[in-house]
């Protein structure tokens, strides 16, 4: 079945709202074929052009693309040296994209730890786009979900020690509030390339109720069709949330 005759099978009413996507897979792909596993990572740019498009075209509200993890600090300095390359690479050319298809730039992670000419490039692309309305392309770099955690629980404990908020006031829907994805609903989809079945230290908490999807296509492989099939599946599911369905 091709892309467009995927398409026609989509229930507009029923796409997630924010899609998240454990991008794995990059350095089998480089093995498969012999090559160096930075040819991997250059490949896989055109999966995330190509996931872009499609919420993009789809209008689904939010992307949440599992960038450079805290852990990728431990691969081989040269691997992690041409990632950063890439990334500032890639935030300088495709800028204008983004804005030419109305996409607003987000990051989350621990920015600050990142190369000074990386913050600077960050910095540049989140201005340049933070007025768009389309799609919200929302970058996890430099980011751990534990580490997210403990961040947010260490700003609770001393908003309560400076009287900002009171202890008994805490509750979900306060703590979100201290995470990086505060003002972004949780995701109803996450997508793990490369047939991996862990998350990862990513989302932790906001995946809490996520529909999960893993696939055994590399990431470097993975097109629109693939996001479709992934998006059909989602749609022959019933989310209950925790709940029972008094139907069955």
């Amino acid at each position: 079945m091709n892309e467009e005759e995927l398409k026609d099978l989509l229930d507009k009413t029923k796409l997630p709202q924010h899609i998240a996507i454990i991008m794995d897979g990059n350095g089998r792909w480089a093995d498969r074929l012999g090559v160096s596993r930075n040819e991997g990572h250059r490949a896989g740019i055109e999966s995330v052009k190509a996931a872009v498009e499609l919420c993009g075209e789809l209008k689904i509200p939010i992307l949440t693309l599992y960038t450079f993890s805290t852990e990728n600090w431990k691969r081989p300095i040269m691997e992690v040296i041409t990632l950063m390359r890439l990334l500032k690479e890639q935030l300088r050319k495709q800028t204008s994209e983004l804005n030419k298809n109305n996409v607003q730039l987000r990051v989350i992670g621990n920015i600050e730890e990142l190369p000074r000419k990386i913050i600077r490039e960050i910095e540049r692309s989140i201005t340049a786009t933070k007025d768009n309305n389309g799609l919200i392309l929302n970058m996890a770099i430099n980011y751990g979900s534990r580490q997210e955690m403990l961040r947010a629980m260490r700003s609770v404990i001393n908003d309560i020690r400076n009287s900002k908020i009171k202890a008994d006031a805490l509750d979900e829907n306060l703590f979100a509030q201290y995470l990086y994805t505060k003002d972004l609903p949780d995701p109803d989809l996450l997508i793990r390339t490369s047939g991996e079945m862990r998350i990862s230290n990513f989302l932790l908490w906001q995946l809490a109720y996520s529909e999960i999807y893993i696939t055994d296509v590399l990431w470097p492989d993975f097109r629109k069709k693939d996001l479709l099939i992934a998006l059909l599946d989602y749609q022959r599911r019933e989310r209950r949330f925790g709940a029972v369905n008094i139907n069955q």
